[in-house]
């Protein structure tokens, strides 16, 4: 079984050496680490070469949704994982997701917890995590799929790819792989592995993080349905 892991990045040099350096540190090496480069004007280009294990791609399309989409299909593993470029993975994060669809044939993704590492010490806590995510999970049925970490199967990516939504401002693109890959097997939530992102947009625009956002997870929950 091969894993790739795939990072979209925009202007992310303050970040993204500390997310490949917790990539290097895994217990299992991912068979490959696709970096793609959505325009950054900043050193985020620069930093990534010092990386020789990392593929960078550039996506000229601006957006979370053409990164993402550029990266997974390039990717050559038979699951894709995926995080954002200022994730921050534990050791376990490759050899724990290769346990979980070894182990369990019929699942098509998985799930996982996150804290924040650079607000209050209650945000850092896992446990928060759970209350955060129950209305989403009591009304899709299930823990979402979230940028910071997921995984998918290849298979189940090329599946759905055709279907997703191709506007940022619509959906929340990560809730929207999760709605339509969970037609073709479970999605399983795995607690053991704690992702740690930063909670910048929370902090500097919680009007958005805690209004627009909540507000757009309810309006695409219509338009899927």
């Amino acid at each position: 079984m091969k894993i790739s892991v795939v990072l979209p990045a925009y202007n992310e040099e303050a970040r993204i050496k500390k997310c490949l350096d917790s990539l290097r540190r895994q217990t299992r090496k991912p068979d490959e680490i696709i970096v793609v480069d959505n325009n950054s004007t900043d050193n985020t280009a620069k930093i990534i070469k010092t990386y020789k294990e990392v593929t960078l791609i550039k996506e000229k399309e601006q957006g979370i949704i053409p990164a993402r989409n550029a990266g997974f299909d390039k990717a050559i593993g038979d699951i894709i994982a995926r995080c954002d470029a200022d994730t921050i993975l534990p050791d376990n994060f490759v050899k724990d997701i290769e346990s979980d669809f070894k182990n369990n044939p019929s699942i098509v993704a998985v799930s996982m917890p996150v804290t924040f590492y650079d607000m209050p010490i209650i945000n850092r806590m896992k446990f928060l995590y759970y209350p955060y995510m129950f209305i989403p999970k009591l009304l899709i049925g299930h823990y979402s799929l979230v940028g910071p970490g997921m995984a998918v199967r290849k298979s189940a990516w090329k599946k759905i790819r055709k279907d997703l939504c191709t506007d940022h401002s619509e959906v929340h693109e990560d809730v929207d792989v999760s709605l339509h890959i969970k037609k073709h097997g479970e999605i399983y939530h795995d607690k053991n592995i704690m992702v740690m992102a930063s909670g910048r947009r929370a902090m500097n625009k919680p009007w958005s993080f805690f209004g627009e956002y909540t507000f757009r997870f309810f309006k695409m929950l219509r338009t899927h349905h």
